[in-house]
């Protein structure tokens, strides 16, 4: 599975919340230390959209605030390539603007055509939309 891969809050928060896909996640992940290493890159939104995932899971679900807490340190301890969103922000509103799709989400496809390589996600309505674009995106249970 070595390769170079845009991944989105989607495929990062299964590191931590256990659902479904959380395995493929964690396979994915360890691909960070293979030789060669798998290259994962994100826009620095990442953190923070994982980080209001954790905030959502607590408020609703009861999730531990000590362990929501502990896995955004952990997290952010990643060897991730981190890219400034205000380099893809120009990008992520034309795409957001022609797909009728949030400019956060488009801010991961504009970092994947940026790097050319495919975005991973495990964002089912996020596919849907893109589906008749030219941009790669691979469903992370497809990984």
């Amino acid at each position: 599975m070595s390769g170079e891969y845009v991944i989105d809050a989607s495929v990062g928060i299964k590191l931590f919340i256990e659902e479904e896909l959380a395995d493929n996640a964690a396979t994915l992940f360890a691909e960070l230390a293979s030789e060669p290493p798998t290259r994962l890159y994100v826009p620095n939104l990442f953190y923070i959209e994982c980080a209001n995932i954790l905030w959502k899971h607590v408020q609703r679900l009861g999730y531990p605030q000590d362990k929501a807490r502990r896995d955004i340190r952990e997290l952010v301890q990643l060897a991730l390539d981190s890219t400034n969103t205000a380099l893809l922000a120009a990008d992520a509103l034309a795409l957001s603007l022609e797909y009728q799709v949030t400019v956060y989400d488009c801010s991961y496809i504009a970092l994947a055509k940026r790097m050319a390589v495919p975005l991973v996600t495990a964002d089912e309505k996020l596919l849907k939309r893109m589906e008749s674009s030219d941009y790669e995106l691979i469903w992370l249970g497809d990984l």
